[in-house]
């Protein structure tokens, strides 16, 4: 009779494999989906979405900035900003201070209405990173923080 102890009994269940660590990329992701998935039903309340908002974002920093420098630093297209612009503009959120018109450069400005909008969507991005950080112990916030930064600063393929 042999002493092997490493074999299951008849009709026992194997023993499982070691479970591997989740993985990094995809937990990621699945963050990523929830917080937007979030964020964009708490900024369609508001009748705006991301874009709107980053568009909003980059006017406010920098006043009277062209469609198609808005349309590169969104990695849009110009037509798809254009769009976005002209849709804050019926919501009274942007107000062109030049002519429309093909080959002339548009003024964009935020306006007061803008401003509400862009702190509205502020305040929800806010509460989203509250609630993400809520689940890390606080003592590695700022750990947590600065490692997504610096792996989203990684260049990319």
């Amino acid at each position: 009779m042999s002493d092997d102890t490493s074999k299951p009994a008849p009709g026992a269940a194997p023993h499982p494999e070691p479970v591997p660590p989740p993985n990094a990329a995809f937990l990621v992701m699945a963050l990523g989906q929830r917080i937007r998935d979030r964020v964009d039903r708490a900024l369609r309340a508001h009748r705006i979405s991301r874009r709107h908002l980053s568009a909003l974002g980059h006017l406010y920093r920098e006043p009277g900035i062209s469609y198609s420098e808005l349309a590169r630093r969104a990695h849009v297209t110009p037509q798809s900003m254009m769009a976005t612009l002209r849709n804050l503009e019926d919501l009274g959120a942007v107000k062109r201070s030049s002519d429309p018109g093909r080959g002339r450069t548009a003024t964009l400005h935020v306006t007061a209405e803008g401003h509400r909008l862009r702190e509205h969507g502020q305040g929800i991005l806010a509460e989203a990173e509250a609630e993400l950080l809520a689940r890390v112990p606080p003592d590695l916030h700022r750990c947590f923080v600065e490692a997504l930064g610096r792996a989203l600063r990684a260049p990319a393929d």
